[in-house]
């Protein structure tokens, strides 16, 4: 694997290995993907202060997210139906995270089940929830993500109504692919992916089908969850999760000074900055942009996590510099995913790895916890380089954006 010297070469062997339906699944934003592309376009607007003449034959990328230890700040990000990616992907994700001793987020719309991923895996990860109608329902997860030894419960906020993917509704997505001359046909494109998936009987949402009401299938499932996902969730909810959950609670879907408050005060233990990759409100701001904002307003009251954008080491330090603790990637991995399985995501977190390290030396930098906001040109606490690429409002009692504190 150590030909792939970039998670954008592991990108462009995945896009020739995965139907397109499941590869731009992956590789798309919602409406016109203008914060899909913003995601990335501003962490290039970020530049890095280098600093020579210092020792830094020894670093250090071990820290803990939510608690729990990691081998660098860097988590595997709960992404929907990886399994489709790669024949049996979230177990094989899992163990290249094992592995390489980072967390890895199994999502609620995963192919591989809780139990699945527990069995194989053999290793604790973290579960990823979604708020749905079955309160009943979300019971029962929740206690399986606890039989199964889960220490953290990542509740994502952002997505009780989809945003419009053109790319999903042109290629027709369905998990699995539905059987018409058409699709068949492309699929044939793609022999070592069909065999993969021949091999394997998981071609459904392992989490769902089977323990929801009446959802014995993929037609059901999809009746199902057209009814399920719940317009109605407020903060009350958070608290109610909350009440249930007994370990590490994260939540997901955050740009808003305001809303970081509240989980703050909902008794979250850490929040994600996530416009969940450009995949919901397009036209809303990219992640990194909102993040110094955000790390101003709450003060350290609540550990600081982001996603969305993130393709390189040096990304990680950009986020870490703007105020996150520790960051979550999710198109990176699952392009090692379809381009290796496995292996693929193990490289994908040796390419992460050695960019962090090595940028971290080039910056004068031994240590992850050391590095703010000085890294950055411009470094310091009122750094035009990592304010909000657009101001939003202040809110009551907050200064203007960068005058005298």
């Amino acid at each position: 694997m150590t030909h792939f010297s970039s998670i954008e070469e592991l990108r462009q062997h995945a896009r020739r290995r995965v139907p397109k339906m499941f590869y731009e699944y992956v590789d798309a934003g919602s409406w016109t993907e203008s914060t899909y592309r913003a995601n990335s376009e501003d962490f290039a607007k970020l530049h890095f202060r280098q600093k020579v003449a210092v020792d830094f034959s020894h670093r250090r990328l071990e820290t803990t997210l939510a608690g729990i230890p990691a081998s660098m700040p860097v988590a595997l990000a709960p992404t929907g139906i990886a399994g489709m990616q790669h024949a049996d992907g979230e177990i094989l994700a899992a163990r290249a995270a094992k592995r390489f001793g980072v967390p890895f987020t199994l999502s609620t719309v995963s192919v591989c089940s809780i139990e699945d991923v527990a069995e194989h895996a053999r290793a604790p990860f973290w579960f990823q929830l979604y708020m749905m109608k079955d309160r009943g329902f979300i019971e029962n997860l929740i206690q399986r993500a606890e039989h199964a030894g889960c220490p953290v419960l990542v509740f994502t906020l952002d997505l009780q109504i989809q945003g419009q993917r053109h790319r999903d509704l042109r290629n027709g997505l369905s998990t699995p692919p539905k059987l018409t001359l058409r699709n068949l046909a492309h699929l044939a494109r793609y022999p070592s992916w069909c065999a993969g998936m021949l091999r394997t009987s998981r071609h459904s949402f392992g989490n769902i089908v089977g323990h929801a009401p009446g959802v014995t299938g993929i037609a059901s499932m999809a009746e199902w969850a057209a009814r399920q996902f719940d317009p109605t969730l407020t903060w009350k909810d958070v608290e109610w999760v909350r009440k249930r959950w007994k370990g590490k609670l994260v939540l997901k879907g955050i740009l808003d000074a305001d809303d970081a408050r509240m989980a703050a005060r909902c008794g979250a233990d850490a929040l994600i900055v996530s416009n969940h990759g450009g995949r919901q409100l397009d036209g809303a701001p990219s992640s990194i942009s909102v993040l110094p904002r955000i790390a101003d307003a709450i003060q350290g009251d609540i550990e600081l996590h982001m996603d969305s954008g993130i393709r390189s080491g040096q990304d990680v330090l950009k986020a870490l510099a703007c105020g996150a603790r520790g960051v979550y990637i999710g198109r990176a991995f699952l392009y090692g995913l379809g381009a290796a399985g496995e292996a693929g995501v193990t490289r994908a977190l040796e390419i992460i790895r050695s960019e962090l390290d090595m940028t971290m030396a080039l910056c004068g930098i031994t240590d992850v916890a050391k590095i703010d906001r000085d890294v950055l040109i411009e470094g310091g606490r009122g750094s035009r380089a990592c304010r909000p690429l657009i101001q939003a409002p202040p809110v009551a009692g907050e200064p203007l954006p960068g005058s005298l504190r």
